[in-house]
């Protein structure tokens, strides 16, 4: 009876979760957690959208949409994606999907068939290299080296690409380690892409968090938008992490298969938050701006002070709100084998709790440095206090 279907097995998690549940249960028994570990704004949403939703409440908008999404924002979203990446898009390339996250799992599942190759970043966001295992798919790690400033490695990228290879994920700007890839790294995937007749599944849910440099989709390129699926949401920029509200943009074709998908799982997103969703992208965008130049004042506070601890070496992200500090010096001075294990004795012995590079993935041949990731998604005073934290815990 208790046995579980062989196809778990191939089903990994986000562990960025379960150190959430850690920190909430030491919480509940009195201790002091600075959390750095979870990737979600600590801003409230901004009212106008709230009370959108209330108002989508008040207006019995709690029935059910199309599978694909309701019209008005289908059609706001069309909008904002033509304006923001200088594309023709209407509504009928849009599916909405309850957070972001399913356009990944039916994306793949539209595309990838069982041994097809899909190639994704490495460290990246756990839940790509979950969803192609799981799908039956091979994933084949990309890296990201700190020597290129945690930019995909797109030379690398050229030598994985096999006769198997189905799609290339990218990221911009990046999680865990807010790099941002230039024109000219995109230039080269989308050469690679349309020789080798690949599907690119572009994640820009952090597009609009960017503190350096410019933001370019892949899906701009010349003939790159009909082989390209754009991830977005309303989680980071807008502060909706709990309404549960995401979208993706591809060629229609796909877009009707993957709706079909969301009919067979979900049925729809919820229609009231879709209005929500409506007033983001059309409503005012003060908030998030003035969100945005906080989290770049956060980046900076947490750099400077990253790097003035021993044994901690930080790069400057353009994007996100995460940093991936080296803390190889660190685990040596300590005596810690990797930065799991400071992971563990950051939070039970300083109160501080951040997530270990092994967390976005298993490390690549030869990779011996070690990292772990930083989200500033929280207070300059909690910044701070972390900071004094964990150079107290440096010190001994």
């Amino acid at each position: 009876m208790g046995r579980l279907a062989a196809r778990m097995e191939q089903l990994g998690t986000e562990t960025a979760f379960s150190v959430l549940a850690e920190v909430k249960r030491l919480e509940a028994q009195g201790r002091s957690v600075i959390n750095f570990a979870i990737g979600e704004p600590d801003f409230d949403t901004p009212e106008h959208i709230k009370q959108a939703g209330i108002g989508a409440l008040q207006r019995n908008e709690t029935h059910y949409s199309p599978s694909a999404g309701i019209m008005p924002l289908r059609s706001a979203i069309a909008r904002h994606v033509a304006d923001t990446r200088g594309i023709d898009v209407g509504p009928e390339h849009v599916v909405v999907t309850p957070g972001a996250k399913p356009i990944i799992f039916y994306s793949i599942l539209a595309l990838v068939e069982p041994g097809d190759e899909v190639i994704y970043p490495n460290p990246g966001f756990p839940i790509y290299e979950s969803v192609i295992r799981f799908a039956g798919g091979r994933p084949v790690p990309a890296p990201l080296l700190e020597s290129k400033g945690f930019r995909l490695d797109v030379d690398a990228v050229t030598r994985l690409v096999s006769d198997r290879t189905r799609m290339i994920i990218i990221n911009s700007p990046h999680n865990p380690t807010g790099s941002v890839l230039t024109r000219a790294d995109l230039e080269v995937l989308a050469e690679l892409a349309r020789e080798r007749d690949l599907w690119v599944l572009s994640d820009e849910i952090y597009s609009r968090i960017l503190f350096d440099g410019e933001f370019v989709s892949i899906a701009s390129l010349p003939a790159m938008q009909e082989r390209t699926i754009i991830l977005d949401g309303f989680s980071k920029i807008y502060a909706m992490t709990g309404w549960r509200l995401g979208y993706g943009v591809m060629p229609d074709f796909l877009a009707d298969a993957v709706a079909r998908l969301v009919t067979n799982c979900e049925s729809c997103t919820a229609t009231f938050t879709q209005y929500a969703g409506v007033a983001a992208l059309t409503g005012p965008q003060a908030p998030s701006t003035a969100m945005v130049d906080e989290f770049r004042a956060r980046r900076d506070m947490i750099v400077a002070g990253l790097n003035a601890i021993p044994g901690v070496t930080c790069h400057l992200p353009g994007g996100a709100f995460y940093v991936f500090p080296n803390v190889t010096g660190l685990c040596r001075r300590l005596g810690l084998p990797d930065a799991k294990a400071l992971q563990e004795r950051l939070l039970l012995d300083a109160g501080v709790a951040v997530l270990a590079r092994s967390a976005f993935g298993a490390p690549l041949a030869g990779e011996e440095e070690q990292y772990v990731r930083f989200s500033y998604a929280t207070s300059r005073e909690n910044i701070a206090e972390g900071l004094r934290r964990l150079q107290a815990f440096a010190a001994g």
